[in-house]
């Protein structure tokens, strides 16, 4: 198959949706796929087969999740505008507002809608100030308990997203503890409460256990139905980027230039300044990986190899699924990778390609 494409490998998405599924039943918390994360909707049919629904960031996502993942829809924005609340609505069975100021917007448009605001509870578990919802002057979520209670009579349900890349089971519970304490007799008067996504649960050692017997006393305590809203946990280790080398150089390290680009197909790489992942990172040779657009710094990173490498040569990128192809761009004109799916008895088949006319549509 022509470089670069995406290739989703079920075998490997599989373990995490056993681990949501085991979950689901031994906590009774429901998950929801966050389309923001992931939304290839190929493998949707796969995945609704262990999950609840999905939940969304915006008027498309929510679309999407209402045609392509059965199962419950979710609708959240930090900002719904006017000419999108009446297609949001009926496209979802929950809608969670970001603001008081939004709610009582379109107090009447929703009325007789399964309602929820965001609260920003003002602690989370991210080393990036980039991606904290509880950055200083935020905008993400109300956090004034007393705030909330006034309007709690018009939402059945709130939700707290304050947890990102968090695979330490002893701070989430830490802060649900800090949640119940701050905001325990509003979460007690609502039906359901939404915990977000950025719990590492599928991650390798993770006590699933102690987490799902947190779950079922945080439900059990408040009377309330729990959901959770897994992104990255979801397809973590799922998807490579597959790429070839185009051509060598050298120019104090040795170069190779690939089909592929950080700014067009791996943008988190550039925003994050992180390096790619290539397994198995070993062997004698060193080479510094480079995109091939004209952006200085694509860079994918450093990675040791067996041999020296050569054009002709394919490389996969590993972790290629969050928050990666729902970035991918057409910057530079270079060609988008293509999107594969490895079905569990081994066979690839080709999902999706991009040609020219992609490219030009995108643009006027």
């Amino acid at each position: 198959m022509q470089t670069p494409f995406y290739l989703i490998d079920k075998s490997r998405l599989l373990p995490n949706m056993e681990k949501i599924a085991w979950l689901r039943e031994a906590s009774g918390a429901k998950s929801l796929l966050a389309l923001k994360c992931f939304a290839t909707w190929s493998v949707f049919d796969f995945m609704s087969e262990y999950m609840d629904g999905s939940t969304s960031s915006s008027l498309y996502e929510v679309r999407l999740g209402r045609e392509k993942f059965p199962g419950e829809t979710h609708a959240y924005s930090v900002a719904y505008a006017d000419h999108e609340i009446d297609e949001v609505l009926a496209n979802s069975d929950k809608i969670i507002f970001n603001s008081i100021g939004q709610l009582e917007k379109f107090e009447g448009p929703s009325r007789g809608h399964v309602r929820g605001l965001r609260v920003n509870p003002g602690v989370s578990t991210s080393d990036f100030d980039l991606a904290d919802p509880a950055r200083p002057f935020s905008r993400l979520g109300e956090g004034d308990p007393e705030k909330i209670a006034r309007v709690a009579d018009r939402i059945s349900g709130l939700m707290f997203h304050n947890n990102c890349e968090n695979d330490d089971f002893a701070r989430f519970d830490e802060m649900l503890t800090l949640i119940e304490d701050r905001f325990g007799p509003i979460i007690r008067g609502m039906d359901w409460i939404s915990l977000g996504g950025g719990i590492h649960f599928t991650g390798e050692g993770y006590p699933l256990d102690r987490l799902a017997e947190r779950l079922r006393r945080f439900a059990e305590d408040n009377g309330v139905q729990v959901y959770l809203e897994p992104g990255e946990a979801a397809i973590t280790g799922a998807a490579t980027l597959e790429v070839s080398v185009l051509d060598t150089l050298y120019n104090g390290k040795n170069l190779a230039i690939v089909d592929s680009s950080i700014e067009a197909h791996m943008l988190d790489l550039l925003i994050y300044r992180e390096s790619a992942k290539v397994s198995p990172d070993t062997g004698d040779h060193e080479w510094m990986i480079c995109g091939k657009s004209c952006l200085a710094g694509d860079i994918f990173g450093e990675f040791r190899f067996d041999a020296p490498l050569k054009a002709g040569d394919r490389i996969s990128f590993q972790d290629a699924a969050g928050y990666t192809m729902v970035k991918k761009n057409w910057f530079n004109g270079v060609k988008m990778p293509a999107i594969a799916i490895r079905e569990l008895d081994g066979t690839i088949r080709l999902v999706r390609d991009f040609d020219y006319a992609d490219f030009s549509a995108a643009l006027s």
